[in-house]
């Protein structure tokens, strides 16, 4: 078998095309993915900032929680804190003391802003972290002196206007540094000055050890006498004393609250320099796996589909075969043996495409902002070598199951199969569509019982997959059912109609073939971007139906701005927003952190039990889903860890329901801004009788937003998952191509018999389109209905509104895509047949 099958090969270069390109296709999918799955778990961040520090220590930027399993086993989780973790300044002092330690250098770090370019501010004493050396000029000493980098634009003597969170304020440009960070912009001011930008007195965001020898032992043993024994679960677990420290320490202006401080070396020093790195990690991990695993579902169906079009064109060959005695093994042998071979060159290629794709991906990560320059792209053979794995395994398995019929029969039923369809579909996959379509039942339902992104995500692409696995199983009831529909219609289209009907109702199978990439085309693609304006619309609805203030000044708007602006004749109202993230045990939800005063002249959460006007540094409002999640209600108590690591344990005061516009939890000002690395946020000014210019001239630092622009600037950015999950499309449209052109390539000797009948090239053509246009009809129809159940399930459990958002222009461009796609397919092959002369084509080799 192993010589049939290189003769095979050889002679059937065009039939295996088809299949080759979708196993190319899944190989680039599944190392490309791999690539971003493997770099969230492996990759390392080369420090900057602190290049020239040996070790560095700081906060614990984990929340973390320990559990004890029945068998006594003590086990530990961890998830990266959204804020920077700050150490007590204290700290420095005992780390001073330790033997081998010749010289520390504590650091703030603060966001500074010129004229809208954010800027890290630092004291000058943390230069010698990097280390930065003046080029020109000296160092800053006074309250108004500030140092700027070399590409910063700025030279000695130049005055410069900085926003920080203490106000606006114009520093004199006292020197310029040598030395230039790749992925940051930087300022140095004077220590004192620095210490007051910052807010957080007291406290320091790093601290910088050069030691002489290794002292690690002795570093951890220093910094863990720092903090309290029970400071170091900062997990929404926290004991009451604990909570009660932290809570003390909210408004940043008290002592530091407890927080373990932990010592890093090498390439940890980049973690904590990029905070924003880790959490890329964890996304690129969830990212990775979820579009792995999709794409993986996808391939296989489009692969499974390609190789049974394939087999159902070589059913007479394979009649033959089993005629001339070859047993059912020898043909699974040689179909098995055809798809490896196939598989080996596609996975190959395909693996060595994917690498290229992988830095394709990563780039738009980057210029995307959802993960840092820094953070570089893994390159290992693992991804690629799983890639060629999937791929042959994905391969041989699909041969074989397509081929199962054909060979368990006996060959006088094959040869009459090959001439003469059977009628019935077979009972085993009868019986696997029902399977399929009640078990997209169970997770339709279950869909609509969820309410969070990261449950939702993968189970939404599930259900579509399971869904479009039911229709290409049920493929062929689907076809002779829509045939029997759509037949009288085509009929009455003359000689192209009626060829198009009468081939139609004996090429059931074939029709079947080509629904299934296009309705998974059309599926997949109204699922992947309609999801992502359902969520956006129902957010940016939310968030302007509660908007009540006619102005929103921003971003980064100071508070002394903020109390400036309530001074102003005028305003009734003004209240500070700022966003962040909390846990709730290792749970992450968003959250606004708002002043209460005037708050209903300004926001209307949609409070549905309790009322928001006793909100303060104890109490909590909390959305209606988030409660329900939570299983809490009104005078419940939520232990929960802000951003920075520090406990809290607050008291829930209202429930509302407008959590995707606002977030899911509601805190008080004055709680959250000593806990957030950017405390400078909007501010929502209620004044009627005031006009734009009016607020603008009243408040010249700041922008003034219409509620309109407001809405709009708030609206989620969902380009991430459109271009990771935009591969998906991408291949379902290939594999579209693909069916369509091996459908119409393998039809050449029909062609040619209808010339040789009378048909004329005009005629085969437009029998050709009709055809083509009827599957794409079915097609759309089907996926239309499977991501319209998806969505409804999905908006449900979401937005607990049935009704997804679906564009018009955009469905109709989705569709007319499709349509384009198919009738390209068709035409370019159809040409090329009917181009031969039909005696030629009609004895040429099948």
């Amino acid at each position: 078998m192993i010589s049939l099958t290189m003769r095979t090969l050889r002679h059937r270069k065009a039939a295996f095309a088809g299949a080759f390109v979708a196993l190319l296709c899944a190989a680039a999918l599944v190392c490309a993915c791999g690539m971003l799955l493997e770099t969230g778990l492996r990759a390392s961040i080369t420090p900057e900032r602190y290049a020239g520090t040996p070790v560095i220590v700081t906060g614990d930027q984990f929340a973390r929680q320990t559990t004890r399993e029945p068998k006594g086993k003590v086990k530990t989780k961890a998830k990266p804190l959204s804020e920077r973790a700050w150490v007590s300044a204290s700290l420095a002092e005992r780390l001073r003391q330790v033997p081998g330690v010749s010289r520390v250098v504590t650091e703030v770090t603060f966001p500074a802003y010129v004229a809208g370019r954010r800027f890290q501010g630092h004291g000058w004493e943390s230069a010698a972290l990097t280390p930065f050396t003046l080029r020109s000029g000296r160092e800053p000493r006074a309250v108004g002196e500030v140092v700027v980098e070399a590409a910063s634009g700025f030279s000695v003597g130049a005055r410069v206007p900085v926003r920080t969170v203490a106000g606006s304020r114009t520093y004199l440009v006292t020197g310029v540094t040598a030395q230039n960070l790749p992925s940051q912009d930087t300022l140095f001011f004077a220590t004192a000055e620095s210490r007051r930008l910052a807010g957080r007195p007291g406290q320091v965001s790093a601290i910088g050890v050069f030691p002489e020898v290794d002292v690690s032992a002795a570093l951890k043993d220093a910094a863990l006498k720092d903090a309290a024994p029970t400071g170091a679960a900062p997990t929404g677990a926290a004991p009451a004393d604990a909570v009660r420290k932290g809570a003390a320490a909210a408004d940043g202006r008290g002592a530091a609250p407890d927080v373990r401080a932990l010592a890093y070396t090498g390439d940890e020093r980049g973690t904590v320099e990029f905070l924003d790195a880790e959490e890329s990690r964890v996304r690129l991990i969830s990212l990775g796996g979820a579009i792995g695993g999709t794409s993986l579902l996808v391939a296989v169906l489009v692969v499974v589909g390609t190789f049974a079009l394939s087999i159902q064109q070589r059913q007479r060959e394979i009649a033959l075969l089993r005629a001339v005695a070859a047993t059912p093994r020898q043909v699974r042998a040689m179909l098995g043996g055809e798809a490896v071979l196939i598989s080996v060159v596609a996975g190959v290629l395909g693996s060595a495409a994917g690498v290229g794709l992988g830095f394709w991906l990563r780039s738009r990560f980057v210029a995307l902002g959802a993960m840092p320059e820094n953070l570089r792209l893994v390159v290992s053979p693992i991804p690629m070598f799983a890639a060629l794995l999937t791929t042959m395994v994905a391969a041989w398995a699909a041969a074989r199951l397509s081929a199962r019929r054909a060979v368990r029969i006996r060959p006088v039923e094959a040869l009459g199969e090959a001439e003469l369809p059977a009628a019935r579909m077979p009972r085993g996959r009868m019986v696997a569509g029902l399977l399929c379509t009640a078990v997209g039942v169970a997770l339709t339902l279950l869909l609509s019982a969820l309410s969070t992104e990261a449950a939702s995500g993968p189970v939404t692409m599930l259900t579509a997959l399971v869904w479009t696995i039911a229709v290409a199983l049920l493929g062929p009831v689907i076809a002779r059912t829509a045939t029997a529909l759509l037949g009288v219609p085509l009929r009455a289209s003359r000689v192209g109609g009626y060829l198009a009907a009468a081939n139609l109702r004996a090429g059931s199978k074939r029709l079947a073939s080509v629904i299934t990439p296009l309705s998974l085309m059309v599926a997949m693609t109204c699922t992947i971007l309609f999801v992502q304006t359902t969520m956006g619309h129902a957010a940016q609805e939310q968030a302007t139906a509660g908007t009540r203030a006619e102005h929103i000044l921003g971003p980064h708007v100071p508070s002394s701005t903020a109390a400036a602006v309530r001074e102003v004749p005028g305003v009734e109202a003004v209240t500070e927003v700022l966003r962040t993230s909390v846990r709730v045990g290792l749970d992450k939800y968003g959250a606004q952190a708002v002043t209460a005063d005037g708050l209903a002249k300004t926001m209307d959460l949609g409070v549905v039990a309790g009322k928001l006007d006793d909100l303060d540094n104890g109490s909590v409002a909390v959305s209606r889903t988030a409660a329900e999640r939570l299983g809490v209600s009104v005078g419940a108590k939520i232990r929960l860890t802000l951003g920075d690591g520090t406990p809290a344990e607050l008291r829930v005061i209202a429930l509302y329901n407008r959590g995707l516009g606002f977030g899911e939890l509601t805190l008080s000002h004055a709680l959250v801004a000593g806990h957030v690395d950017d405390p400078l946020g909007t501010v929502l000014v209620a004044a009627p009788s005031l006009t734009r210019a009016d607020l603008e001239r009243a408040v010249p630092d700041a922008g003034v937003l219409d509620r309109a622009q407001a809405a709009e600037a708030g609206a989620a950015n969902a380009e991430v998952n459109y271009v990771a999950m935009g591969l998906i499309i991408a291949f379902t449209a290939i594999a579209v191509v693909n069916t369509l052109a091996m459908s119409t390539s393998a039809r050449s000797r029909e062609l040619a018999l209808l010339r040789l009948v009378g048909t004329t090239r005009r005629q085969a053509l437009r029998m050709l389109r009709l055809e083509t246009l009827t599957a794409v009809a079915v097609a759309v129809t089907i996926g239309t209905a499977i991501a319209l159940i998806t969505l409804s399930a999905f908006s449900t459990g979401m937005t607990g509104s049935a009704v997804p958002y679906v564009p018009p222009l955009t469905y109709l461009a989705v569709i007319s895509v499709a349509a384009a796609l198919a009738l390209v397919a068709t035409a370019l092959p159809a040409r090329l047949a009917l181009s031969r002369r039909p005696v030629e084509a009609i004895g040429a080799r099948e």
